[in-house]
C-alpha cells in the first residue's frame, strides 16, 4: 500500500510503498477514509518530542488524525466488525490499567501515540492498524458523514476535551485562545458553541478573521500592539476566566497566562518545539498570589466520544467548518512542509490515498 515515510528527520518525506498491516488479535485494521494534516506531524517529522517519548526511529509512516472502515478484524475483539465506520484516537489506550478503568484512558498508563512511537504505524496510509479496538475504535453513527468524521482528529477532538472538560468553560465566561491554528481555531468554535465569550489572540489577519467566522467577539492582532496580553485584561475588564496556548511556544504559553483575572484557568493544550523542549517560564507568584489553576490537555477519551459526536449530530459544533482543503496522499509532504512557515489554515484533511 502507499505511504508517507519519514526516512530521516527534517528531510525531505516520501511516499513509498509499503507492506499492508496485520490485525493482531486485539486489533483490527481500517480503510483510511480522511485523516488531517496537524502541525504534530510536523513536529514529529523535526525530530521534535524526544523529551516525552514521541520521537519513532525511521523509517516510520505518519498520520494521526484518521477515521476509517474496518476491512480485517483479529480473533479476540469483541465489539467491532468488519464494515464498520470508526473514528480513531491517536491516544490509543489499553483498556486495563487503572487509568483506563476510571475514565482517564487518554492518558493510559500504557498509552501509544499514533504515527509518533514506532509501535503504533501512522496514517498517512490506505490501511492502519488500531491495538485494543474495543476501546480505541470508535463508532460512528451512520448520520455521521466522512466529510465531517475527518475532521474530528486530533485537533477537534483534543480542543473538544480542553474546552469541555479540563477548562470546564460555562455560559457567559470569557475565554482567550492564543494561537489560531488548528488547534485555536477548534478551541473557539468549540467555546463558543458551549456559551463563552471567545476572544483569539495570533499575527495573521486571515486566521483573525477565520476566528471571527467561527465565533470569536473579539481578536488582538499581536504583530500590531505591545502586550498582547494586557489588550485582552482590557477587553475583558481585567482579564479572561480561562486561557488556552494553543501553539505551545514560550511567548504564547506566557502571553495566555497573563491574560486571566484572578481566580482564573489555564488550559495547556500546544506542545512546545525544541527551542522549550518542554520547558516554559512561567510567573509562578503570580500563579499563588491569584489563585490561577495550570492544566494540561491531552485527546480525548474514547469513553467521551459520544457527547462529542452528540453535539455534532445536534448541529452545535461543525467540524466541516474548520477544514480548510481536501487533499491527496502525494500532497501531504508540501502541506506539512508549509507548516514551518504557518502557512496554512484551519484543517487540511487528506481523503484521497490510492
Amino acid at each position: 500500500m502507499r505511504a508517507v515515510v519519514l526516512e530521516a528527520f527534517q528531510e525531505p518525506l516520501e511516499v513509498q510503498e509499503v507492506d499492508r498491516p496485520e490485525p493482531e488479535p486485539h486489533g483490527v485494521v481500517a480503510r483510511v477514509d480522511g485523516c488531517g494534516v496537524c502541525r504534530s506531524d510536523w513536529h514529529c517529522w523535526q525530530g521534535d518530542w524526544d523529551w516525552f517519548g514521541y520521537r519513532p526511529d525511521p523509517p516510520h509512516v505518519l498520520g494521526h488524525e484518521p477515521c476509517g472502515t474496518v476491512v480485517e478484524v483479529g480473533s479476540e475483539v469483541e465489539n467491532v466488525t468488519e464494515g464498520d465506520a470508526i473514528a480513531i484516537p491517536f491516544n490509543f489506550a489499553c483498556g486495563k490499567c487503572t487509568l483506563c478503568r476510571n475514565g482517564r484512558e487518554n492518558i493510559c498508563e500504557n498509552h501509544v501515540g499514533l504515527g509518533f512511537m514506532n509501535e503504533a504505524p501512522g496514517a498517512f496510509a490506505e490501511e492502519v492498524h488500531i491495538p485494543n479496538a474495543d476501546i480505541n475504535a470508535v463508532p460512528l453513527p451512520a448520520d455521521i458523514s466522512t466529510d465531517t468524521a475527518a475532521g474530528i482528529g486530533c485537533r477537534f477532538m483534543t480542543s473538544y476535551h480542553g474546552m469541555a472538560h479540563q477548562g470546564d468553560v460555562g455560559n457567559g465566561e470569557d475565554v482567550v485562545v492564543h494561537g489560531c491554528g488548528g488547534i485555536g481555531l477548534s478551541a473557539i468554535h468549540i467555546a463558543d458553541a458551549l456559551g463563552a465569550n471567545v476572544i483569539g489572540v495570533d499575527l495573521m489577519p486571515e486566521k483573525l478573521e477565520k476566528a471571527e467566522e467561527l465565533g470569536a467577539v473579539g481578536t488582538v492582532d499581536a504583530s500590531q500592539v505591545d502586550d498582547p496580553a494586557k489588550a485582552v485584561r482590557d477587553m475583558t475588564d481585567g482579564g479572561a476566566d480561562v486561557s488556552v496556548d494553543a501553539l505551545g511556544i514560550a511567548t504564547t504559553c506566557q502571553n495566555a497566562v497573563n491574560s486571566l483575572r484572578k481566580g482564573g484557568r489555564h488550559v495547556q493544550i500546544g506542545l512546545t518545539t525544541s527551542d522549550e523542549a518542554g520547558m516554559v517560564p512561567l510567573p509562578t507568584d503570580e500563579f499563588v498570589a491569584k489563585e490561577i489553576e495550570f492544566v494540561g490537555s491531552l485527546g480525548l477519551q474514547p469513553s467521551r466520544y459520544p457527547e462529542m459526536l452528540n453535539m455534532i449530530r445536534a448541529g452545535k459544533i461543525d467540524p466541516t467548518k474548520l477544514v480548510s482543503e481536501t487533499i491527496t496522499l502525494d500532497d501531504v509532504p508540501d502541506t506539512l512542509a508549509a507548516m514551518s512557515d504557518y502557512d496554512t489554515l484551519g484543517i487540511p484533511v487528506c481523503t484521497e490515498f490510492a
